[in-house]
């Protein structure tokens, strides 16, 4: 009885709520298409975003917190690690020189560009994420500084002797990148969501500690580590939309500093194998066995 009124020709009830319905979603959805998606075949074609760092701030807040990390140093009756810091340093210089291939101004840092680019479209989802466009890189100009150096062990003759450093990081490292999240419903590529962010690293503050092999052990590796309950802050400027823009959504934050974490967290323990005593395979072998056991 009820298709008879929902075919009929005569107006009813009925049909005005089914075309009201309809109508509601087919606006919605051009809304949605039209000024906050993108349809267009070039996914940055109406993206005119370049966000960039306060620079200068930053370095302000890096060199104010190097003294503070020296003055520290100095008074509280640590060691001092001064002579680690200076070889840290150059060791930092020399990845970065090797990220320009040795170039120095823009033909370095658009070498340094491409090389992110390219690894960031290689581990990207593609089903989810357009193509990647790196704007802009600033690789920094500074180095972790490590500060209030102790050892700890147990009372046990056979305990190991860990060493701790406190460590604090400031630089002027930041990331322009422009992408787009891909709508695959109701058809493949059905919209894009064009998105630019600029992230900022603003400080990383851990506990490093060092650990040495065991005397018994197989395969005696140095082992590197920081504390779980590290502190990173990351400043976040994105914005969201094709013609109605969003800017700095807050959700948008906290999911790239969950995810950040999150990886500096899985992989925040670095093990050297000691010359002679153990080769790299010889370790991995070790670490799945010890994943087995567990």
């Amino acid at each position: 009885m009820g298709a008879n009124y929902l075919f009929s020709l005569e107006p009813t009830f009925t049909q005005g709520l089914v075309l009201g319905q309809l109508s509601v979603i087919v606006l919605l959805g051009f809304i949605l298409k039209y000024i906050f998606l993108d349809s267009t075949h070039d996914p940055f074609e109406t993206s005119s975003y370049q966000a960039h760092t306060n620079h200068d701030f930053t370095l302000r807040a890096q060199k104010s917190d190097i003294q503070e990390v020296e003055t520290g140093s100095k008074c509280d009756g640590h060691e001092s690690v001064e002579w680690f810091n200076i070889l840290l340093r150059q060791i930092v210089d020399v990845y970065r020189s090797k990220l320009r291939d040795d170039l120095t101004g823009p033909e370095g840092n658009e070498i340094a560009r491409k090389r992110i680019e390219d690894y960031a479209n290689k581990i990207r989802p593609a089903g989810f994420l357009d193509h990647i466009r790196i704007h802009s890189i600033d690789l920094g100009v500074s180095a972790p500084k490590l500060h209030d150096a102790h050892v700890t062990s147990d009372a046990s003759p056979k305990a190991l002797t860990d060493i701790h450093f406190e460590t604090t990081y400031t630089d002027t490292l930041s990331i322009s990148l422009s992408t787009s999240y891909l709508f695959n419903y109701p058809m493949t590529s059905f919209a894009r969501l064009p998105v630019s962010l600029t992230i900022s690293l603003s400080q990383f503050k851990s506990l490093v500690t060092i650990s040495p092999p065991p005397p018994d052990s197989p395969a005696p590796v140095l082992t590197f580590s920081i504390s779980p309950n590290f502190t990173l802050d990351l400043t976040t400027t994105s914005l969201m939309g094709s013609r109605a823009k969003l800017a700095n959504v807050p959700k948008l934050h906290e999911l790239i500093q969950h995810q950040v974490r999150r990886i500096l967290a899985a992989r925040g323990t670095w093990q050297v194998v000691l010359p002679g005593l153990a080769t790299l395979s010889a370790v991995q072998e070790q670490a799945k066995k010890s994943l087995h056991d567990v």
